[in-house]
């Protein structure tokens, strides 16, 4: 893989580079309106730029463009062609490169947010990609999935329960679920979040600030959530 770990931090004229923070989870569990969520509550005071990650189309960026959440040229995609987590973790060039030429063209940046595609419990990001992660699962994913553990929902800055308002339908208590998540995670935060629900909204980009706070102090330090099960590529 290739080594990315000594790149610097910091731009030439010494301030911190961009807060770089991931955003994963399995498919349709609402990672491209958590961007766009964070986009809108925070465009106005920082400057953002996305990097948006789909196997084979470049859909998710086409969704936020189309919402109008930031400039369209501030928006790129990254067509995997293989497994998700292989462009966040295994090999992060092509990530890692779009990342650092929207820095070129448009920084300096406060914030870079990196969607990657859908994929299972397990997906987590290279400390190399991504300073900070969060990762999304979503109640109609199921009552339990928190139950179900993974590098992502057990090590991640910060755990999603998401669509919150989809539970009455679903026949989700948000409570015990969120209780799942909270003995799994050993202390770290957990947001139970929907995009109908501006309070939620308003306490994720909250947290985005302190993160973000604390990456320019140079508090910040990246943790890896943990690697992979063990699997193939046929």
């Amino acid at each position: 893989m290739p080594d990315h770990e000594n790149r610097p931090h910091t731009h030439h004229a010494g301030r911190p580079r961009a807060l770089r923070l991931g955003v994963a989870g399995p498919v349709g569990t609402g990672k491209s309106s958590i961007l766009a969520a964070l986009c809108r509550a925070l465009a106005a005071e920082l400057s953002m730029a996305v990097v948006t990650n789909d196997i084979y189309t470049d859909e998710d960026a086409r969704f936020l463009r189309s919402a109008g959440v930031l400039p369209t040229e501030r928006i790129r995609a990254v067509e995997t062609g293989a497994c998700p987590h292989t462009a966040i973790r295994d090999d992060v060039t092509a990530n890692l490169d779009a990342v650092e030429d929207l820095e070129e063209a448009y920084g300096p940046l406060d914030l870079v947010l990196v969607e990657s595609g859908g994929d299972n419990l397990t997906a987590t990001f290279s400390p190399a990609l991504a300073d900070a992660q969060l990762f999304c699962i979503d109640v109609a994913g199921g009552g339990d999935v928190a139950r179900k553990g993974g590098p992502g929902i057990t090590g991640a800055d910060l755990l999603i329960v998401n669509k919150t308002d989809l539970a009455p339908h679903v026949e989700v208590d948000v409570a015990a679920m969120v209780a799942d998540a909270e003995a799994a995670r050993d202390g770290l935060p957990v947001l139970a979040l929907s995009r109908k629900d501006p309070a939620s909204v308003a306490e994720l980009a909250d947290w985005v600030r302190s993160l973000l706070a604390r990456h320019r102090a140079g508090v910040h330090v990246p943790t890896d959530p943990g690697p992979m099960a063990p699997h193939r590529h046929a």
